[in-house]
């Protein structure tokens, strides 16, 4: 499988380290609802089809991206950065081709 990472390029998926759902919505950090806390560590879907991911280019440039995948054929749709603008980035790696 390959991730198109916006900085690096195609890249092999052993480059890249799974962090988790993209689609769960952590808990107040004070919060001591055990049950929302429960359900955030515990409760999983597995859904077929379409499914927002959040990956670490670990072998890489070490971005965190957005990926949606598809978990039946493993066909990725979309990647993008997972926070921020990294469009300074982008530019500094133009400038180092120069």
């Amino acid at each position: 499988m390959l991730i198109t990472c916006p900085y690096c390029g195609p890249r092999d998926v052993i480059e890249f380290t799974y962090q988790g759902d993209g689609n769960r919505e952590r808990p107040d950090p004070a919060s001591q609802n055990f049950e929302a806390w429960n359900a955030y560590v515990y409760d999983r879907l597995n859904p077929a089809g379409d499914h927002n991911e959040i990956w670490q280019h670990s072998g890489g440039c070490r971005a965190h991206l957005k990926v949606v995948r598809n978990t039946l054929t493993h066909e990725i749709s979309s990647v993008a950065f997972a926070r921020g603008d990294h469009g300074s980035a982008a530019r500094h790696k133009a400038e180092d081709k120069a």
